[in-house]
Parts: structure tokens; C-alpha cells; sequence
């Protein structure tokens, strides 16, 4: 009899994205590099007018339950606090890590690849027959 496999759990992030407007998106995900993908695509509303943006932080949490406490947490916080921490943790960011640069930005080439229209799911508005 085969043992039933539990799927990994998966790990939750809360990120922030800095837009080309300069304007801050705070969302949570289990898949960063899906939704930054999505966002290039232009998938999701507010970034939509707002390419390109650039991942200014991210930070793991436990689970879907804290990642969305957390995000709530950032929306909360007035813009410029937001800046605060985001650069005193890019600063302790760099001097742990100095012999690779973060990979935390999307380029234009990556926003080009993400381009390419996906199949529609919508179906057509129904029609009442007379």
C-alpha cells in the first residue's frame, strides 16, 4: 500500500516593490518569483501602469496566516518609515553579503520575456436567446 506523500510546505514572503512612479507595493505570496513575473506581465492592477518595478525588500515568514499580519503590518506604516526600514536593511543587507549583488530588480529584457499574452480563460458574455 502506498504511504500518502505531504506535499512541502509551503514558505510564505512579505515583499515590497519600489514602481517606476517611485509610488511602494506591498503584497505576500509562497512563490516570489511568480508574482514579481506577474507583475512584469502586467497582471496585477496597480503595478500595471506603473512598469517597471523593482523589488526593494523581501522577507520570509512562517506562514500564509503571518504573512498577511505582516503586510498588514507594512500597509500600515506611513510612507516614509517604509523608506526607513527599507534602507537600513539594505544597508545591513550589504555588509553581510558583499561578493554578490542582490538580484532584486526585474530588467527590461525580463519584462519582455514576461510580455507574451497567455491563452484567455474568459469566455465569451453569454447570450440570451428571444
Amino acid at each position: 500500500m502506498r504511504q500518502p506523500t505531504a506535499a512541502p510546505p509551503a514558505s510564505w514572503s512579505v515583499y515590497l516593490l519600489r514602481c517606476a512612479d517611485d509610488t511602494l507595493y506591498c503584497g505576500c505570496t509562497n512563490d516570489v518569483a511568480r508574482r514579481l513575473a506577474a507583475h512584469a506581465r502586467g497582471r496585477v492592477k496597480y503595478t500595471r501602469g506603473r512598469l517597471p518595478v523593482e523589488l526593494a525588500h523581501v522577507e520570509p515568514v512562517a506562514d500564509k496566516s503571518a504573512a498577511l499580519k505582516r503586510e498588514l503590518e507594512w500597509k500600515r506604516l506611513p510612507r516614509a518609515e517604509k523608506l526607513r526600514r527599507i534602507s537600513r536593511l539594505e544597508r545591513a543587507s550589504r555588509v553581510s553579503v558583499t561578493c554578490t549583488p542582490p538580484a532584486n530588480s526585474l530588467s527590461q529584457q525580463d519584462v519582455e520575456n514576461c510580455r507574451t499574452p497567455l491563452p484567455s480563460l474568459r469566455r465569451g458574455r453569454a447570450r440570451r436567446l428571444r
